[in-house]
């Protein structure tokens, strides 16, 4: 019969020893009593670990990693035996995979311990959200060049007519003053399109066809690019989608639910926490996607100004005044719109509009 203590056991497991003092990754060993009985040399790098921790129970540890609910993580695991797979941000303002593999003694068949595995993915998720700001700085610039080219380009074609008719008639004054008018009105164009290409090379390919979306996945993915100022603003958000498929363009799809969300971050009241529900549901032939928070709110002659071109009633907030101007007009493109609701020291209530097309096509 085998009486050696579990510490022991664990000492005597070659495998384990020469796996964590060679492995590159952080990671931890501890047993079914929550003690801390190994770590790799990474983990003394990212988490401040002395040997000095070893031995010692997780609680009095935990505040090295810097995670709040990793007790609360590990007795999930232990509990269960399944493995958790979770995104965790430390305090020092890094991201990290973080898993929990449940450490299993296979001859009797019981979880005694968890081994964590990190692996830093901080420049993954900041270069998840720099592309999300490219995308969204994209959808603003493109539309905005077409808004903007839009007027010009009209006068040229008004301008051909007239060139047409001073030809037929050989009227030279004519012919010159229309030429002239020609060229001032295709310097306008050409300005506006160098103005763009200075502001943004594009060097993506970005996809505006319409395609079946997931809104859950697309919020999803703009909660991950936002996770920095999620989480050091401590925002608390809630979801209900009572529908969840769309026909849109997937990057503009994504850029409104970006702006609308970055948005009620942006304007919180500093007084209380940040609340922000997202739902969404079928009415008639829309989907309607809501975005609620409970920030500064905007004042009533304000609401009907919001949606205009560079308009911008907080000044202390970072913005072009674009963004809402942009989901309007991409809404209105679509047979869409959007709405707003809000009491000035209570919140606001954005509710979009997407035009459901599944009926006419099934």
């Amino acid at each position: 019969m085998n009486t050696n203590p579990p510490e022991d056991q664990y000492s005597r497991n070659e495998d384990l020893e020469n796996y964590f003092a060679n492995t590159i990754i952080p990671q931890l060993f501890i047993d079914g009593d929550f003690i801390l009985r190994k770590f790799t040399p990474p983990a003394m790098t990212h988490f401040s670990l002395t040997e000095a921790d070893v031995d010692r129970d997780i609680n009095e540890v935990k505040d090295n990693i810097r995670y709040p609910t990793l007790i609360e993580n590990i007795k999930e695991v232990m509990a269960t035996g399944d493995i958790l797979e979770k995104e965790i941000q430390t305090t020092d303002g890094k991201w990290y995979q973080m898993n929990i593999l449940p450490y299993k003694i296979r001859k009797e068949n019981k979880t005694n311990g968890v081994i964590i595995t990190f692996v830093e993915i901080t420049h993954r998720i900041q270069n998840l959200r720099e592309l999300q700001k490219l995308n969204t700085e994209h959808d603003t610039l493109m539309y905005a060049l077409a808004h903007d080219v839009r007027q010009p380009i009209s006068a040229i074609i008004l301008l051909t007519d007239g060139l047409r008719e001073a030809y037929k008639r050989q009227d030279t004054a004519l012919f010159e003053k229309w030429i002239n008018n020609l060229k001032t009105s295709s310097k306008t164009v050409q300005s506006i399109i160098n103005d763009f290409t200075e502001k943004k090379e594009a060097k993506s390919n970005f996809t505006e066809e319409e395609e079946r979306v997931n809104i859950q996945n697309i919020v999803n993915d703009v909660t991950t690019a936002l996770k920095v100022e999620i989480y050091k603003e401590n925002v608390h958000i809630t979801t209900h989608f009572g529908t969840t498929e769309i026909k849109f363009a997937r990057n503009t799809l994504r850029s409104i639910v970006y702006n609308l969300l970055s948005n009620a971050i942006k304007f919180r009241d500093e007084e209380r926490g940040i609340k922000i529900h997202i739902s969404t549901e079928k009415i008639k032939d829309y989907v309607l996607l809501r975005i609620q928070d409970n920030g500064l709110g905007i004042e009533k002659e304000h609401l009907e100004k919001i949606f205009l071109k560079d308009t911008r009633f907080n000044t202390h907030v970072e913005g072009t005044g674009m963004g809402l101007y942009i989901i309007n007009r991409i809404l209105e493109n679509n047979g869409g719109k959007v709405k707003v609701d809000s009491t000035p020291g209570e919140g606001s209530v954005f509710s979009v509009y997407f035009r459901s097309q599944y009926d006419k096509e099934e």
